[in-house]
């Protein structure tokens, strides 16, 4: 199998297993509440100028997943604004960078961004830098939405109703390469972890998984953003011996891969959500064959239709064309979501749209299944419940803000050191 969903109810449909979001300790129940007609959403014909900021790495240890991020929303503010004739609502976005914890771009971008006067702000991809600048966000009322952050830490973080994420948390990404780990065979494990509320929160579920699988750690070293040498935490690991090295890092892996190959097979490295990219030429031709990642989301190759239209519209804009796609999905459906809740509300104030962002959702419980911004805003204005099915899953918002319906890819990589999904 190279897929894992995971929604509320357990059974398996087309051979992808569903369970329980319960059984892994993710977001609790949806809220039960909501009428099956919303009547705050805006009549058609007024006018409603939404305007978001992104706070998505432009720099930093994550900057490659800033391009497909940025394309997703630039792609979503296109088709909304393409029928805002029709819905009274048109879509400003201004763009800029989170950075890391080390350069702390956003420092200075969080304030500019709040001077524009933005309903929401999208972002940030890392959890450590979410972490940095969440309570500056929610203590302005502004709404913060994360395409990537995956951190059980914002399940129960004190944000004032305004926080929420297309990325389910690492309690499941854990478990799904904790298990795959253990299901290759091998029964040691060292990792490398990055020593930020996502590195270690990710270790410690895969290292539950593993251990669970009767696997056994021998060494897990960390490190700090901002270093430059590894030296000590890739000795530590190989001295132990382990049978596998799962990488848990953001694009440090690649300072680190040069000093692995040749000590310790290709095939027993494994990847994930914060460092899985198609290094293509980066490295030797056959470096990282039958390494595996895994990364949060539906399989690139089930959205190939969207990542075809993606590519179409960066090429029309004049954009460069994307060397990955992950959480590129993710960011568009944050955006469609934000349209539609202002839509729903009648409003472009950030609190009242937060509390339609789980109505439109599918989070209520009630709402007529829509896959397009489109027609779902033709159910609002129309005096209806929308809930939207995104190209990254049905999302469906608990009352926290966390999707409790989620999936985990499984990929692999080939001769030419870029990844597929993992037909094993």
């Amino acid at each position: 199998m190279n897929f894992f969903s995971r929604s509320r109810t357990g059974k398996v449909l087309g051979g992808i297993a569903v369970v329980g979001v319960s059984a892994l300790v993710l977001a609790g129940c949806a809220g039960s509440g909501g009428d099956t007609e919303s009547s705050s959403a805006a009549p058609a014909g007024d006018d409603l100028a939404l305007k978001i900021g992104t706070a998505l790495p432009q720099t930093g240890n994550l900057a490659f997943l800033g391009p497909p991020e940025e394309a997703g929303v630039a792609y979503a503010a296109s088709q909304i604004n393409e029928v805002s004739a029709d819905t009274g609502l048109t879509l400003d976005v201004v763009y800029g960078d989170s950075g890391d914890t080390d350069n702390k771009a956003y420092e200075t971008e969080i304030p500019r961004l709040l001077g524009e006067d933005v309903s929401a702000i999208i972002g940030a991809a890392s959890s450590g830098t979410s972490l940095q600048f969440i309570d500056q966000v929610v203590g302005a009322g502004v709404i913060q939405f994360s395409p990537a952050n995956t951190s059980d830490a914002f399940t129960t973080y004190e944000d004032d109703g305004l926080y929420f994420r297309t990325a389910p948390s690492d309690v499941l990404q854990g478990e799904v390469l904790g298990n795959l780990i253990a299901e290759d065979g091998n029964q040691t494990l060292g990792l490398i972890v990055l020593n930020d509320s996502y590195g270690t929160g990710l270790a410690k579920y895969v290292t539950e998984a593993f251990e669970a699988a009767g696997g056994e750690v021998v060494a897990a070293p960390t490190y700090n953003t901002g270093d430059a040498t590894f030296d000590a935490q890739i000795s530590e690991v190989l001295a132990a011996d382990p049978d596998a090295i799962a990488l848990i890092t953001f694009d440090e892996v690649s300072t680190m891969l040069p000093s692995l190959f040749g000590q310790i097979p290709a095939d027993k490295l494994y990847f994930v959500d914060g460092n899985l990219k198609n290094f293509a030429d980066a490295f030797p031709a056959g470096s990282l064959t039958g390494a595996k990642g895994t990364l949060p989301g539906l399989s690139i190759d089930s959205i190939a239709d969207f990542t075809g239209e993606l590519d179409a519209f960066l090429e029309a804009e004049g954009t460069a064309a994307l060397e990955d796609y992950s959480y590129a999905a993710e960011s568009y459906d944050a955006t469609i979501l934000l349209a539609l809740a202002a839509l729903a509300a009648g409003s472009t104030d950030s609190a009242a749209m937060a509390e339609k962002l789980m109505e439109v959702s599918g989070g209520s419980g009630e709402g007529e299944t829509c896959s397009s911004y489109a027609e779902c805003a033709d159910i609002i204005l129309g005096g209806g419940v929308a809930d939207y099915d995104g190209i990254s899953g049905p999302i469906t918002f608990d009352e926290v803000g966390d999707p409790t319906e989620a999936s985990i890819g499984i990929y692999e990589f080939g001769e030419d050191n870029t990844y597929t999904a993992y037909m094993g």
